[in-house]
């Protein structure tokens, strides 16, 4: 067959130097909207990454962030507070004091759960939203309000919005790279990452653990280094007799140009993945040392290699829901507490040790909160009245706190934060004004926060 009739998508398909499934669709989805490009920032920025850690389930306030001594006071009593919304109200019972002691932590003061010492440790670089709220008492639709910013399903998510406004700063790596658990996918799946109406190259790319985070990215041993390099050469080849036949097509060099990042990402992905060059003492920060926290540890330090090397959007996800505590809360938090608790303010210590925390916010949140009555004998149900937060660097106030909920956690009742006053107010820092960054769909323009039905707006006391 000859080069002029054998098609350039033909070869990709038939070599066995192929991109695969996962590099080729991002590849693609550049190509397909190439001329579609970032809108810019609207004014100057001070965060120019964001690390989501995200925590399925909805973890309790009360018991890690929200230190409520009346719930001690009151416990196994019945609730004297009022009406409660529950969700499964046949299983709600009394007042459930909080199982563990509480500590001041910083020359902030801040209290935190004993399960967070290493949390404790970073206290003057957090600011703590004890009155955060959301739309939604149930996983799936909170989730989407948490990422998308309402409760419907097919919405583009935080981390594609803000690829949408402000584009990437690294051609030779995704910029919105989602590190997924290696026990499975969280509740609602990749939706939590999609780039909705948005056009795909926006959309998250998942990287799994293990030595292929990218399927089929590597070139197969059977192909030699030889015999790979003739490929690429002969696709360029085809490549440029194409581009000589349609030169009235302005967009085809750009598409030329996306495929040939799949050579670059071969090289800066691996090195990205390449711990060797990280001190022992690093490694043991994030306690790669210790099989409790060794995989979420690993994760974290990958997430600041990341955005090290100009990733823009790096989300955290566990298998699952796991803070869904309905059945022994204390155990369970004492479990993922232990898993989650020092690699996280790892990431903090080692971003600003390395001079980055400054320009990147790592986000520490789940989806809503819990309740102060026990479901069943020692769990808890949603609640979505108010939940608690974290969040450092990226030039929010360090060593904050903000808001409160009621005596006993179930209510934000000061300085309340809506999720989409939390948008607001993130991508305020990253130089975005969200009533400015829209996207025409469906005949209007759509928004993350949608201020004119929503009312969002920036939270200036969020802000350093």
């Amino acid at each position: 067959m000859s080069s002029e009739s054998f098609s350039r998508r033909a070869f990709l398909g038939r070599s066995v130097g192929g991109l695969g499934s996962m590099a080729l669709a991002h590849l693609l989805s550049r190509d397909v909207h190439a001329a579609t490009p970032a809108q810019g920032s609207h004014f100057p920025a001070r965060t120019r990454a964001v690390i989501s850690l995200f925590q399925h389930g909805g973890p309790s306030q009360m018991d890690l962030f929200d230190h409520k001594p009346e719930l001690t006071r009151w416990d196994g009593k019945p609730y004297p507070g009022g009406a409660l919304e529950i969700h499964f109200d046949k299983q709600s019972g009394q007042v459930l004091g909080a199982p563990y002691q509480f500590h001041a932590h910083g020359q902030c003061g801040m209290e935190l759960s004993e399960l967070l010492p290493h949390t404790g440790s970073i206290a003057d670089d957090i600011t703590l939203i004890r009155s955060m709220t959301t739309g939604s008492v149930d996983h799936e639709s909170a989730l989407r309000i948490m990422h998308t910013g309402r409760f419907l399903a097919g919405l583009p998510g935080l981390g594609s919005w803000a690829l949408y406004g402000l584009g990437t700063e690294n051609e030779n790596l995704p910029a919105y790279v989602v590190l997924s658990d290696p026990g499975g996918l969280p509740v609602d799946g990749e939706r939590n990452w999609s780039s909705g109406f948005l056009p795909a190259l926006y959309q998250g790319t998942p990287f799994r653990s293990g030595p292929s985070p990218v399927f089929n990215l590597k070139t197969p041993e059977r192909v030699t280094a030889m015999a790979r390099e003739g490929q690429l050469k002969f696709l360029k080849q085809l490549n440029g007799q194409h581009a000589s036949r349609y030169p009235e097509n302005t967009e085809l060099s750009a598409r030329i140009a996306n495929f040939e990042i799949a050579a670059r990402m071969q090289t800066a992905v691996p090195e990205v993945l390449d711990f060797s060059s990280e001190t022992k003492a690093t490694q043991q920060m994030y306690g790669l040392d210790n099989p409790i926290t060794e995989e979420y540890g690993r994760r974290c330090l990958l997430a600041r290699r990341l955005v090290e090397r100009g990733v823009r959007f790096v989300q955290l996800f566990l298998n699952g829901q796991p803070w869904d505590t309905h059945d022994k809360n204390a155990e369970r938090l004492k479990g993922l507490c232990a898993r989650t608790d020092q690699p996280s303010a790892a990431l903090v210590k080692d971003l600003k040790q390395r001079g980055l925390l400054d320009s990147t916010a790592v986000i520490w949140s789940g989806e809503f909160g819990r309740l102060p009555v026990s479901q069943g004998k020692d769990g808890r149900d949603h609640n979505r009245h108010g939940f608690s937060l974290w969040v450092a660097g990226g030039g929010f106030r360090r060593g904050y706190v903000h808001g409160a909920t009621d005596d006993f956690g179930y209510k934000s009742v000061h300085d309340i934060v809506p999720v989409h006053d939390f948008h607001a107010t993130l991508l305020h820092l990253m130089g975005l004004d969200h009533r400015k960054l829209h996207f025409q769909h469906e005949g209007r323009a759509t928004s993350l926060t949608d201020s004119e039905v929503t009312g969002a707006a920036v939270v200036p006391s969020l802000l350093g």
